[in-house]
């Protein structure tokens, strides 16, 4: 889930991939270079994908995935992967990822972020600057790289926007992973782009706030007790239960996996919960902006 001034989290990106035919931006080949490595070591070893992915302890899909150049492989991958493709096919992955090119569609900088994501049982975001990439329907999507600055080319804009609606599947494609989102009100109160835009938005947010595992806070315009005033914040619980964080700002961003750091981010967040309106207020106020545009 992502935040971002120029990352993918929430406001801009990398540069990446163009559109093809179907609406996602095109495989590097580099990635299906890796994938096809990879599959092939993992015959070699004659092993299934589900074999391979609960030895390596990511999902049958997610392995599928990178055999396919669909997803950037985690930094861990090669590692992970010694003990059941032995020492020499984990040196041909190392190798191999080290030539890499650049994850399309996304800033180097939040490349780990996104692998993290992707695996994550609970994603966890408070935003006040712009509403989560996750959740930008995309009129707004095209409303917040028209104001990117340097501007964009038109190439790199049209990649931006494939690539930021690619990454909303995970939404779709996690059912079983946890999404809480907590938005400032002042986000909705901005219109920016207008009131279609607005408008947009705010059925993407009522839509996508009615899936089980999706959580949508809104923290009201005047909260006198508020404790996100540390700025906005991403955590993500990993598929072994420990949390990681990540914060994100001017062209850069931080991981912050230190316990004791992560632990103060996640009282914060929880804090914050209890001072945010509830899903079912939430809604309604989304309903009653909706009906003022």
């Amino acid at each position: 889930m992502a935040t971002d001034n120029g990352g993918e989290i929430g406001s801009g990106g990398g540069g990446g991939g163009a559109r093809s035919s179907n609406g996602e931006h095109d495989l590097s080949d580099s990635l299906k270079t890796f994938g096809a490595a990879l599959k092939a070591l993992r015959e070699e070893a004659r092993l299934t994908q589900e074999e391979f992915a609960q030895r390596v302890q990511y999902s049958t899909a997610y392995v599928a995935k990178i055999e396919q150049g669909k997803r950037f492989p985690p930094s861990d991958l090669p590692s992970r992967a010694e003990p059941a493709l032995g020492a020499a096919a984990a040196k041909v992955l190392g190798a191999a990822a080290r030539s890499l090119t650049r994850r399309a569609g996304l800033a180097s900088w939040f490349r780990q972020w996104a692998g993290i994501e992707e695996e994550a049982v609970s994603l966890y975001a408070y935003e006040c600057r712009v509403i989560p990439g996750l959740l930008q329907p995309e009129p707004y999507i095209r409303e917040v790289f028209e104001r990117r600055l340097p501007p964009l080319t038109e190439e790199q804009f049209e990649q931006q926007v494939v690539a930021r609606l690619t990454r909303q599947r995970l939404l779709h494609e996690r059912p079983n992973t946890s999404f809480s989102f907590m938005i400032e009100q002042a986000l909705l109160e901005r219109r920016m782009g207008g009131p279609e835009v607005t408008r947009a938005l705010i059925d993407n947010l009522l839509e996508q706030g009615r899936h089980r595992n999706v959580e949508i806070l809104v923290m009201p315009l005047r909260q006198e007790d508020h404790s996100g005033f540390e700025g906005p914040k991403y955590l993500a619980e990993t598929p072994d239960n420990k949390w990681v964080g990540y914060v994100e700002a001017q062209e850069t961003s931080v991981l912050i996996t230190d316990p004791k750091s992560v632990s103060a981010m996640l009282q914060r967040y929880g804090k914050m919960r209890s001072q945010a309106l509830s899903r079912t207020a939430t809604a309604s106020l989304l309903e009653q902006m909706r009906g003022a545009l």
